[in-house]
């Protein structure tokens, strides 16, 4: 595995600045196929988190799992923004920030991951079932799945697509949109809906849409959210810290929220973090804020880190699963890591 240097951390710049204008470009080559495409996923093997102590395998309450460098001949494969794992951890579905469904099997090898396998491609369907790439609607960068439903956030459109049929049609189910309840302040274009969550129990909002903006600032210069449903929409904050944004959340599973954000400089690379925010805290009007669980530059195996998952494994252990968006660019790596959280 390449090891990060100050060249890569331009080449990473480089990457995420022309990130808006990747799904033209891609659109002058040709819509992607509109129907599920079995494709194939070449695995390389991530054994040490952090390279220069290569036996390391605790980070905080976290123990390592293994990862994966992902790697695909298909050109609608990469620009991973959001993830969700099943209740099993053994299948994967995933979206890209061109409009694309991801979903594959998750290949174990003693505990730790070794590959993905029966991996299929698909366009996200809106309404008649146009692909919502074709209809501006391309940059989808969340997702929740609950029960039979999904949601999707479009980040520059500020809308949501629920997906009432995808416990029946999987990847083949229409969304139906929602604009984003803004209010009188606009969200920023490339800075809209980056998170998604339904409320779990034992929250008094459980079944609530938790909608979380990468930066849309207030006046506070905190992170701008909203929840959704039980009435009218409501806004909600996170303390934004050192300069983080927020690419993801997952929920454990007694409730509590974690928040993965990504720390981006032009001449230091990437950074992420997560935080644990108390499902207690997630009310009307509150400013959530949390310690941080896990944090690593790129002198660890990490990317532009923006999605992230949970779900407890056949031993009890609550098992957390990250993926990069490598913008579809050669000089970035999607990138596929596990953990087991003792927290």
């Amino acid at each position: 595995m390449h090891s990060p240097t100050r060249r890569g951390a331009l080449a990473l710049a480089g990457g995420l600045l022309a990130a808006p204008v990747l799904a033209p470009a891609a659109e002058a080559r040709g819509p992607l196929p509109r129907a599920p495409v079995d494709i194939e996923i070449r695995s390389f093997p991530i054994n040490a988190f952090t390279p220069r102590e290569a036996d390391k395998q605790q980070f905080g309450a976290f123990a390592f799992r293994g990862g994966l460098e992902l790697q695909s001949d298909y050109r609608g494969f990469g620009g991973l923004s959001s993830l969700r794992t099943d209740a099993t951890g053994q299948r994967l579905t995933a979206i890209s920030d061109q409009g694309q469904w991801l979903t594959a099997s998750i290949d174990l090898e003693g505990g730790r991951l070794s590959g993905l396998s029966k991996a299929r491609m698909a366009a996200v369907l809106g309404p008649g079932g146009r692909p919502l790439a074709e209809t501006g609607n391309w940059d989808t960068e969340s997702l929740w799945i609950e029960g039979g439903t999904a949601f999707i956030g479009v980040e520059r459109t500020h809308r949501i697509f629920r997906f009432d049929g995808f416990g029946r049609e999987g990847v083949l189910a229409r969304g139906v949109p929602s604009p984003v309840p803004m209010g009188a302040n606009r969200l920023p274009s490339n800075r809209g809906i980056e998170a998604l969550g339904v409320l779990p129990r034992p929250s008094p909002l459980a079944g609530t849409l938790l909608a979380l903006s990468e930066r849309a600032l207030n006046e506070a210069g905190d992170i701008r959210g909203f929840l959704i449903g039980q009435g009218p929409a409501r806004e909600i904050f996170v303390k934004r810290t050192n300069d983080f944004d927020i690419t993801d959340l997952a929920f454990l599973p007694g409730g509590d929220m974690l928040l993965l954000e990504r720390w981006f400089s032009a001449w230091r690379g990437v950074a992420f973090r997560v935080r644990r925010i108390d499902l207690a805290a997630v009310r009307a009007g509150a400013t959530l804020d949390g310690p941080i669980v896990l944090s690593a530059d790129m002198s660890s195996q990490i990317d532009n880190m923006e999605g992230i998952a949970v779900h407890r494994n056949g031993e009890g252990e609550t098992i957390v699963t990250l993926v990069s968006d490598n913008n579809f660019s050669f000089l970035q790596r999607t990138l596929l890591l596990q953990f087991a959280y003792r927290g």
